[in-house]
């Protein structure tokens, strides 16, 4: 391997410490953006009770950043291997410091849907950013023995601060209101945006080898595609339809917690998912780091996800749904670190950002269309059989996995350490 890249690598590859430095500065900027994000989380989708929005433009709302991201991913993943990563992480950083700040202007604006839809739009642009960068970070300081941890650590940052933003954003904005809950993400936001500036160092390329960017070159190689597929099938079901159906599913079965109604009760739902995933991000990578393979992790993971949503399609009460929850997001973080640690493994290091691009496209393809979907055939068929169907894309997932890792390397288990291909 040669060139900006592995120059970059060479720096920090005689200390050990600085790894871990740049690691936990990208974990840190990350938990605090995802604190904001998260504080947001339990009142967009009880918009239509709030603002009077209908069903189809609370789900438009909540996919709209999702559908910026898939116009800026992969630019984003481009502009990473051409000019490096500190500058687009922290841009990206502020941009989504200034969205959260449009949630607050919306609320009491004459066209509340307008604000709404330009504040997720410009989220999902600097969540572009900040996702191409930080697991490119993550694979350029990281070798295939501590791939998977490096992953985990990374992807666990923002759902370990979501967690907490979930749960205050449910009581402070009953307490409060909504726009007491939108200034504390604000605020949340831009002390990332500002930890981001004053502690990511360049890790991707020298001074002297930044390049054009050319929009068209993307990466469709079948290791970028099959991760991108399962990535498509993981946060369809988790961000698109659980998290936007959550509140919803409270209502209807009047199920709460600590007296909270369905608002403050998802918030805390969520946080248990959420909190579950973090934990597993990190024990999944650093699984498939002692594994003589990912894939059998990632399976394993993927069919724990199946029986968590086929749990969620019977639960009728707070123990049955916390028990499902569970499920959920331990498949869904199990799958994170091990599956961010395969595109690493299978993909040279001067176009892992282009990697992260295609993923990062098809997964904000399955969380952007989910709510779309989820929201209106929810009120047509009831939440079950919705549920029931979400169990099985994390099986088909499985299979697409097989199939792709078996046309790049000839082998259904290929270890971590093969070359890249």
């Amino acid at each position: 391997m040669s060139g900006p890249v592995s120059r970059s690598i060479d720096r920090l590859s005689g200390a050990g410490d600085d790894r871990y430095v740049v690691i936990g500065a990208v974990i840190l900027s990350t938990f605090f953006i995802g604190f904001g994000g998260g504080v947001i989380f339990p009142i967009l989708p009880n918009l239509g009770v709030i603002l009077g929005i209908s069903p189809f433009m609370v789900g438009v709302i909540l996919s709209a950043n999702r559908f910026s991201r898939l116009v800026a991913n992969a630019p984003a993943g481009i502009l990473v291997d051409r000019i490096g990563t500190r500058t687009p992480f922290v841009v990206g950083m502020f941009v989504q410091g200034f969205a959260t700040l449009g949630y607050v202007v919306a609320i009491p604006a004459p066209v509340p849907e307008a604000w709404f839809l330009t504040a997720r739009f410009l989220w999902g642009v600097g969540s572009a950013l900040v996702f191409a960068t930080a697991y490119t970070i993550a694979s350029d300081v990281s070798d295939g023995g501590s791939r998977g941890t490096s992953m985990g650590l990374i992807r666990g940052g923002v759902l370990f601060g979501a967690p907490t933003g979930m749960v205050v954003g449910g009581v402070v904005s009953e307490i409060g209101g909504e726009i007491a809950a939108f200034l504390l993400a604000t605020v949340f936001a831009f002390v990332a945006s500002g930890l981001a500036y004053a502690t990511i160092p360049e890790t991707h390329v020298e001074g002297d080898a930044r390049e054009s960017v050319k929009p068209w070159d993307v990466d469709t190689s079948v290791p970028a595609v099959t991760v991108g597929l399962i990535n498509f099938a993981v946060l369809f079901v988790y961000f698109g339809v659980l998290f936007s159906t959550l509140v919803l599913f409270l209502g209807e079965n009047d199920i709460g917690l600590l007296g909270f109604d369905a608002q403050g009760t998802s918030g805390l739902f969520m946080a248990i998912t959420v909190v579950t995933a973090g934990l597993f991000m990190f024990l999944g990578g650093y699984v498939s780091d002692l594994q003589q393979s990912r894939v059998p992790v990632l399976l394993c993971f993927l069919g724990i996800l199946f029986v968590g949503f086929v749990l969620l399609a019977s639960a009728d009460s707070a123990g049955t749904l916390a028990v499902a929850c569970l499920f959920i997001g331990a498949g869904q973080g199990g799958t994170s670190g091990p599956m961010m640690a395969l595109l690493g493994d299978l993909t040279d290091d001067g176009r892992m950002g282009r990697a992260v691009g295609t993923n990062n496209v098809l997964g904000d393809v399955g969380g952007g269309v989910g709510p779309i979907v989820s929201l209106p055939v929810t009120e047509l068929v009831g939440f079950g059989p919705v549920y029931l169907a979400c169990a099985a894309l994390p099986l088909v997932a499985g299979v697409v996995l097989l199939g792709g890792v078996y046309r790049q390397t000839g082998q259904f288990l290929p270890g971590t350490e093969l070359p890249n291909l």
